[in-house]
């Protein structure tokens, strides 16, 4: 119950309960420095493993290009509607085709995730993006090219 002056009670402070995921240079072994490569890992989408996706950690959607799409046998049956426009990295207007929630795999962790589904080419087959980091509890680093992250066995390198 509230005091007479109505305030609320302090809010809880959250404890870590897991180990702390820390980057050092041994993590640099096996890449070329400097570099401004994007962090690109491979991870279970449904029942394949894929290749070429994108960790962007600004951006707020979760995006699949039509060749994965097609590669993964969905059919356009499959989709719910999406019908709000994004902006692509060239500045123009994309009107997505629908989305599609299916699972990802990376590790011993899995989150289903609503893809927003775009016919236009990338070099990439997806971008999972903030909500994806925040849903598994991702570290990532874009120097060391990796991605940690909490799992029962302990932290898990990608």
């Amino acid at each position: 119950m509230e005091g007479s002056s109505g305030m609320s009670p302090p809010a809880k402070k959250i404890r870590p309960t897991r180990e702390p995921i820390a980057f050092d240079d041994s993590d640099l072994e096996g890449t070329i420095q400097p570099h401004d490569d994007a962090l690109i890992v491979m991870a279970g989408i449904g029942d394949f493993i894929v290749k070429r996706i994108m960790i962007d950690q600004g951006s707020g959607a979760k995006v699949m290009y039509a060749n994965l799409f097609k590669g993964l046998g969905l059919r356009n049956e499959d989709l719910s509607k999406y019908s709000t426009p994004l902006v692509g990295f060239n500045g123009k207007v994309v009107v997505p085709e629908g989305q599609i929630s299916l699972p990802v795999n990376m590790g011993s962790k899995e989150v289903v995730v609503k893809f927003i589904l775009v016919a236009s080419f990338s070099p990439y087959t997806t971008i999972l993006g903030r909500p994806w980091i925040h849903a598994i509890g991702v570290v990532l680093s874009t120097l060391h090219v990796k991605v940690k992250f909490p799992t029962d066995q302990g932290i898990t390198v990608v």
